[in-house]
């Protein structure tokens, strides 16, 4: 409006004077100067046609005064019908009192219309409102790709099915396989939590009855190679065996124990006390050619002791 009556008066006063004269030139210097300030945006595309899925730029410019704050349009502008890519900004440059604002959009279109035009606003703040100034539209020719019609025919030729199978590589499902080691996990562990003291408590036995047969083996060759030989060495591995086997059978440390001390662990047994004594009588006193049938009968309380103690512990 301030333009329009700046030129109206000008031109006015200038035919009041003289239709030629210095105020008519003067006038005119002033409309042009003001149509010059007035300039609003303009924007351009890269070039006059695009193909369905070409990228294709868009450029936005705005000539201003120094003191103008503007925004460009971001990437939540309606594009339409065009597709938006990304955009690539140039800092405000300013010369000779006139700052220039430049954005260029990255586009793409899968639209067919034959002409696709966009118009991208350009916001101008200021104190009590803002300012929205629109360039004219810019223009893009489609160009297609598809072959043209033959002849006078009007619809599109018949499509033909391809229906062969193409081979394809097989690739290993690793969310698959990922979601079953999961699952099992799972189960495992909601198992474990269920039955794990019963499958412990099985274990345990199965090993305690494993042990215990490997001890009665290994109780029967030694007590046969004394039989033959009437060896004290012999019945020192007898007793060492017999006291290894009952450590690990309670969980305790016997190997360290002397005979007295064996005798009270387990409670003054009769058996234990005389079995000892006649081992330790072959073993540190050299007595075996005096009763070799004792220490027989020695061996025989050892096993049926070990044997006692195991059903304690395998009933508890």
């Amino acid at each position: 409006m301030n333009h329009e009556l700046a030129c109206f008066f000008g031109r006015l006063l200038g035919l009041k004077e003289n239709p030629a004269g210095p105020l008519l030139l003067l006038s005119l210097l002033l409309c042009s100067s003001l149509g010059a300030r007035a300039q609003g945006p303009t924007g351009r595309f890269s070039r006059a046609e695009v193909a369905v899925g070409q990228p294709l730029d868009y450029e936005l410019r705005y000539e201003h005064a120094p003191d103008e704050e503007v925004v460009f349009p971001d990437s939540l502008a309606q594009f339409a019908p065009f597709e938006y890519v990304g955009r690539t900004w140039q800092p405000t440059r300013t010369r000779n009192g006139r700052s220039l604002d430049r954005t260029v959009y990255h586009l793409r279109t899968f639209s067919l219309a034959p002409a696709q035009a966009l118009q991208l606003p350009v916001l101008v703040l200021r104190r009590t409102d803002t300012l929205r100034l629109l360039p004219p539209p810019a223009q893009v020719q489609l160009r297609r790709t598809a072959p043209a019609l033959l002849g006078n025919a009007t619809t599109p030729p018949t499509l033909h099915q391809d229906l062969r199978q193409l081979p394809l590589t097989p690739a290993f499902n690793y969310p698959f396989w990922l979601a079953g080691l999961a699952g099992v996990l799972a189960l495992a562990a909601a198992g474990a939590a269920l039955f794990g003291r019963r499958w412990r408590r099985r274990y345990g036995l199965y090993k305690r009855r494993k042990n215990h047969v490997y001890f009665l083996a290994q109780f029967a060759r030694h007590a046969e190679r004394f039989a033959l030989s009437r060896s004290a060495p012999v019945v020192e591995r007898v007793v060492v065996l017999w006291k290894n086997y009952l450590s690990s059978l309670e969980d305790t440390n016997l190997n360290s124990l002397t005979t007295k001390e064996l005798v009270e662990h387990f409670s003054n047994d009769d058996d234990v006390r005389r079995a000892l004594r006649a081992t330790d009588r072959v073993v540190y006193g050299n007595l075996l050619s005096e009763d070799a049938q004792e220490v027989d009968a020695a061996f025989q309380r050892l096993r049926n002791f070990a044997e006692k103690q195991y059903e304690q512990v395998s009933a508890s």
